[in-house]
Parts: structure tokens; C-alpha cells; sequence
């Protein structure tokens, strides 16, 4: 039984839930749930936590979060096989996402925001402090449960803050985990670990005594947590939804380029909000791009994430399995299906790799975030109107230039209305280089300087001399 951690000490839930295999469909492991007074002796641990924390010298947190990455990759073989049973990514991808997790404990580990002299004129010095802001509210998705948690947990405790996370229901076995381990290392309370079943969210998000919440999630929710923390003026970042467009130029090599926007549409079985979610191709490649990706699509190895060879594993649960079957009616009835277009007839939720072409601006697959390897592709004449098009959307979160031309497609890229753009690449975070979403994405930063500085209060010292 996988527990949860509250205040050092790894205790039963209230109460109690299962966990599926979404490779077969059926229950795999049970673990701890919490009840409304076990989330609030969590926030109040993190409280009694945050002021010996914060006070800690950096170099001993440093110590302690350098120890704790230590323990989790003496463990991380382990990680990986479980989070391929409860998420389903095939087991290669999970152990890059923990080796990703590992590497960003050890990045904000080692950040540090000391005292910045910003002026000194012999009239009037200057001094910035970065201080921590308390208890620190982090909500995760299920696509990620590692890596997305890491993003948060890294610099909020690097930055002195203590937290209280909150695993998506469907994948809370790896956040376990990582929660006995940190028994094992972190003071009481500096990280409490709690697993609900959508029912908690608002309690978190609202109490009084958390000063920041950073969330992961669908735009839907993301708006109800922002609305949620008004009251109080918590800290917030929103890190949400996205519809992402890869454009290719005319000049693109199709056998070169197909492969990687395959990848990049159908890595995590297309559920990353990030993934290629739409492709504008010029009409003189369309039918040769639509042609190649068809046959990627047709020869994808789809299976359980624990078998070798697997390229695509299942979607992550059922809610997300039947959403994803009214995209592929939308496919049919919109466009003309030229892979997969139906879910594979055996246990678990397995959807196949499906390519659309022939499908309009206002269908619903194009318009709406499928979140799953289902991918349309659509026809421009102009580049001008492919960037029109790309830029037609309420999400603005990543987005794609593929070309021969890497010069050519920059005068592009800075006319896409999204927090990233990469060329003839996907999916490219360096740790010391922040990401953050534009429009219904999302906004604040996750990553490099300006995502541990999102976990800090700013205060000026101004001195006359």
C-alpha cells in the first residue's frame, strides 16, 4: 500500500483507492486517499515547516536536495517501471523522464538567489532580496507525473518555500514514492504529499495558509483554480492547454521532416500539451507529407509501455479514452481519415495513431486540444496565411517551423503568438531557459531563473548615503 506523507511521517489515507493499468484496463495496485482534515494537517505541517527552512543556510538545503536526488536515482529503474504501469508511456519514456526529473532537482538545487546589488552611486544603494513565500500549493497532471512535478517541487524548495503536492488521481503511485523517500531525508513537513480523488483541489487552492499555488492542467481547470485563489491573492502560476501548430515550409525536405512532426505529434501517445496538435503544409507537399506521415502512423508499434519495441502506449485513463473517440467521429464526419481512425480492439485504452487531411479550419479536431495522437493536416497557399491560421486560436502555448532554411523560418517564428517556437526541433526545455504560455496557455514561468523566481517575493532596499 502506497501511502502518503504528511508531516515526515508516511501515514494511511482516510480512505482508499485503486489504480489502473491503462494497458489493460484493470486495477494494478491500491493506495492511501486523504480526507479534508489530512489535507489540512498537510498544509499546516508545511507552515510549521517553512520558517526553519527558509532560515536554513542555502548551502544546507543545497545538501539535503542534492541527497534526496541522490536516493531517487539509486531508486530510479524502480520509478520507471511503475510510472510505465500507471501511466502507460512506453518504459524507455518513462526513464528519460525520471533521468529529466533527477537533473532538475539537481539544476535548482545548486540556483541560487542571493542578495543582488542593483545600484550604487554614491547617493543611493540599491539591495534586492529574494525571499521565500510559504507554503507552496503544486497540482500535477497525470501525462508527466515526474517531470512536471519536479519543475515545481525543485525550485520551490531550492527557494526555501515548503509544499504540499497534489498528484492527479489517476497516476499518484510516483509522487508516493518520491514522498517515501523524502521521509527518508527532507526535514518533517518541508514536503507533504497528499492523493484525493478530484475532490480536494478547491480546499488546496483556497486555504488560508498557502501563499502560492502552481498548477499543471486542461484551461478549463485552470480557470477555476485562478477564480478559486482570488480571495486571498495567492501566487499563481498556470502552466495549461494548448493547440500547437507546425507549420512547414515549402522548402522542407518531407522525408526529413515527417518523421520528427510524427514524433512530435505522438510522443506520450500525443498527450503532452505541447505536442504537435495541427500541421499547415504548403500545397505543393501536401498530399507527399499527408502520404508520409500516413505510413508512420500505419507502421507505429502501439502496445503496453512494458514491452519492447513499443513506440505508443495507451491513453492514461477512460475519461480521456472516450473524449479522444468523439475526436475520431469529428475526423470522420470533418475529413478524410487516412491512418488508424478507431481504437484498437483489445484490453486497455489503445487508440491508433490517426491522420487527418482534407478537414477544415472549424472542425473540432482543429479547433479544440485533442490531447492524443489523433493529427490533422491542412493545406495553405501562402505562408502569410499559415501564420493567420497558426495564430487563429485561443491557446498559445508551443509551436513548430520545419525547413530547409533555418534563417527563413526565424522571420516566421516571431510572428507566432506562443510562449515557444522551435525550428526544425520539438520539444527542446533546457533547464535554464524558461517556458511559459501566451493567451488560454497560461502564464508565469516555469524553468531557468525566472521559474525559481516565480516561488519568491522580491523586496528592495533603498539607502540614502
Amino acid at each position: 500500500m502506497h501511502r502518503l506523507l504528511i508531516d515526515g511521517k508516511l501515514v494511511d489515507g482516510a480512505r482508499t483507492m485503486e489504480v489502473v493499468n491503462p494497458a489493460t484496463g484493470k486495477a494494478f495496485a491500491s493506495c492511501a486517499r486523504a480526507d479534508a482534515q489530512q489535507l489540512d494537517d498537510a498544509v499546516a505541517a508545511a507552515k510549521a515547516a517553512f520558517p526553519a527552512w527558509a532560515a536554513r543556510p542555502f548551502a544546507e538545503r543545497r545538501q539535503l536536495l542534492e541527497s534526496y536526488a541522490d536516493a531517487i536515482d539509486a531508486r530510479k529503474d524502480e520509478f520507471a517501471r511503475l510510472l510505465t504501469r500507471e501511466q502507460g508511456k512506453p518504459l524507455p519514456q518513462a526513464a528519460y523522464e525520471m533521468e529529466g526529473a533527477i537533473a532538475l532537482l539537481r539544476t535548482f538545487a545548486a540556483m541560487e538567489l542571493g542578495l543582488e546589488e542593483i545600484r550604487d552611486d554614491g547617493a543611493t544603494r540599491l539591495i534586492r532580496q529574494w525571499s521565500p513565500l510559504g507554503v507552496v500549493a503544486a497540482i500535477t497532471p497525470w501525462n508527466f507525473p515526474m517531470l512536471l512535478l519536479m519543475m515545481k517541487l525543485a525550485p520551490a524548495l531550492s527557494a526555501g518555500n515548503t509544499m504540499v503536492a497534489k498528484p492527479a488521481p489517476t497516476t499518484p503511485l510516483t509522487t508516493l514514492l518520491l514522498g517515501e523517500v523524502a521521509a527518508t531525508i527532507l526535514p518533517p513537513g518541508v514536503l507533504n504529499i497528499i492523493v484525493d480523488d478530484n475532490d480536494l483541489g478547491g480546499q488546496l487552492t483556497t486555504h488560508p495558509d498557502v501563499a502560492k499555488v502552481s498548477f499543471t492542467g486542461s484551461t478549463a481547470t485552470g480557470k477555476k483554480v485562478m477564480h478559486s485563489v482570488a480571495d486571498t491573492l495567492k501566487r499563481l502560476t498556470l502552466e495549461l492547454g494548448g493547440n500547437d501548430a507546425a507549420i512547414v515550409l515549402d522548402d522542407a525536405d518531407v522525408d526529413v521532416v515527417a518523421p520528427a512532426i510524427f514524433q512530435a505529434a505522438t510522443l506520450n501517445a500525443g498527450q503532452i500539451c505541447l505536442a504537435a496538435k495541427r500541421v499547415y503544409a504548403p500545397a505543393s507537399l501536401y498530399d507527399a507529407l499527408c502520404d508520409a506521415l500516413a505510413k508512420l502512423a500505419a507502421d507505429a508499434v502501439v502496445d503496453d509501455g512494458d514491452k519492447q519495441g513499443t513506440q505508443i502506449g495507451p491513453i492514461q485513463n477512460r475519461a480521456q479514452f472516450e473524449k479522444l473517440k468523439g475526436f475520431l467521429d469529428d475526423a470522420h464526419s470533418s475529413g478524410s481519415v487516412i491512418a488508424g481512425g478507431a481504437p484498437l480492439d483489445r484490453d486497455g485504452y489503445f487508440i491508433a495513431p490517426t491522420i487527418v487531411k482534407d478537414i477544415g479550419d472549424d472542425a473540432r479536431l482543429v479547433r479544440d486540444e485533442q490531447f492524443g495522437p489523433i493529427l490533422p493536416i491542412l493545406a495553405y497557399d501562402t505562408i502569410e496565411d499559415a501564420i493567420a491560421r497558426a495564430n487563429d486560436s485561443e491557446y498559445g502555448l508551443g509551436g513548430t517551423i520545419w525547413t530547409s532554411n533555418p534563417e527563413r523560418a526565424i522571420a516566421v517564428a516571431l510572428q507566432i503568438d506562443s510562449g515557444t517556437v522551435w525550428i526544425n526541433k520539438h520539444l527542446d526545455l533546457p533547464f535554464d531557459v524558461p517556458f511559459g504560455g501566451a493567451k488560454q496557455s497560461g502564464f508565469g514561468a516555469e524553468l531557468g531563473r525566472e521559474g525559481l523566481e516565480e516561488f519568491t517575493q522580491s523586496k528592495i532596499v533603498n539607502v540614502a548615503l
